[in-house]
């Protein structure tokens, strides 16, 4: 089946939801004329011909190798980043994995656009069985189409956003599978196994080719382990939701949240590190752990650009953040600063 099968939206479709509005999803509020690009044409030349120095690293970037018995040996609680916005998380004794990518590229062709800086610390084949996928939105760089049916045979359940479910199912999930994808609206949620699992809003868009734009809804995820709250961001720009969130479900003593590829031309659908900040300051967080950074060359921007910027807004609101090496282990609970391991 094609990267970008049809989707064939589960029963229903999704028009009681209130984000489905003119045949596609829609964020909280409209993009005012500043938020967008005064001409995509014009950022896409720029991202292809004009990409200044030092978007990709001059030297190999350091990683932490990871084994299957090292995870089986690991303490409940805690985290290792796999790259990117990929996370493995061990939480009740089992193993659940943020938007898997583990292909060399970001794209739809394996010859052509961004490709990794880095291996995965670990092979799909190495990693112990996943109770959860848990999913954000259905771009290249957080939904790995070669990952999922890699997965596939050790992954319990998915759960998605609105739509994203429908993309699995189109790409052959095991037919014994298919009742164990599960996609949500904002502000719905299930629990596995104890585990608390929520689709919070973002602010952001969705689609994989250039006729289903939007076609899919994209999400962050509340994350809860008894008192232990955990915060995915997924992709966002910086918008209210994100207080409304920390009045609901906070404080967080753990926040994933993005912070890379962002520009001042495209602030609407990705933040900038004052505003990643700020962000997990409204989610009334305790530990900020950058992810969406360090992995594919993105934007415009430095690829160390992003662990800067966002340590330094961080100092100057007393904000805590980790920054492990990909592959490290973090503690949840007691996370720790980490290295300098971009400089």
């Amino acid at each position: 089946m094609s990267r970008c099968s049809k989707l064939r939206p589960t029963a229903g479709g999704y028009a009681s939801s209130p984000q489905w509005r003119d045949r596609r999803f829609n964020n909280q509020r409209p993009p005012a004329p500043g938020d967008l690009p005064e001409s995509t044409l014009r950022v896409w030349w720029d991202v292809f011909f004009n990409k200044p120095k030092g978007t990709v690293p001059a030297t190999p970037v350091p990683i932490q190798r990871l084994s299957r018995a090292e995870l089986e040996a690991a303490p409940d609680r805690s985290l290792y980043r796999l790259g990117h916005s990929t996370v493995l998380l061990k939480l009740r004794g089992q193993w659940w994995l943020t938007d898997p990518v583990f292909s060399e590229r970001a794209s739809p062709l394996p010859f052509a656009g961004p490709k990794r800086f880095h291996a995965p610390p670990i092979a799909i084949e190495e990693l112990p069985p996943i109770r959860a996928v848990i999913l954000s939105h259905d771009h290249y760089d957080h939904l790995d189409q070669a990952a999922i049916r890699a997965l596939d045979g050790k992954v319990g359940q998915f759960v998605a956003p609105l739509g994203v479910g429908d993309r699995l199912a189109a790409w052959g999930v095991a037919p014994d599978k298919i009742r164990q994808i599960r996609q949500f609206d904002w502000w719905q949620g299930t629990e596995i196994d104890g585990l608390r699992l929520t689709a919070t809003p973002a602010q952001h868009f969705s689609g994989r080719s250039l006729t289903d734009g939007n076609r899919t809804l994209w999400c962050s995820w509340v994350i809860e382990d008894d008192e232990l709250r955990v915060f995915f961001s997924g992709d966002s720009g910086y918008f209210t939701g994100f207080a409304e969130i920390g009045r609901r479900f906070g404080p967080f003593d753990l926040t994933l949240m993005e912070t890379g590829a962002y520009d001042k031309r495209w602030p609407y659908v990705h933040m900038h590190p004052q505003q990643t900040v700020q962000a997990h300051r409204d989610l009334l967080g305790r530990w900020l752990l950058p992810i969406h950074n360090g992995t594919f060359d993105l934007a415009m921007h430095a690829w160390q650009d992003p662990f800067d910027q966002v340590l330094r807004h961080a100092a100057t609101s007393s904000v805590q953040v980790a920054t492990p090496m990909i592959g490290e282990r973090v503690d949840i609970v007691r996370p720790h600063p980490g290295s300098r391991w971009w400089r």
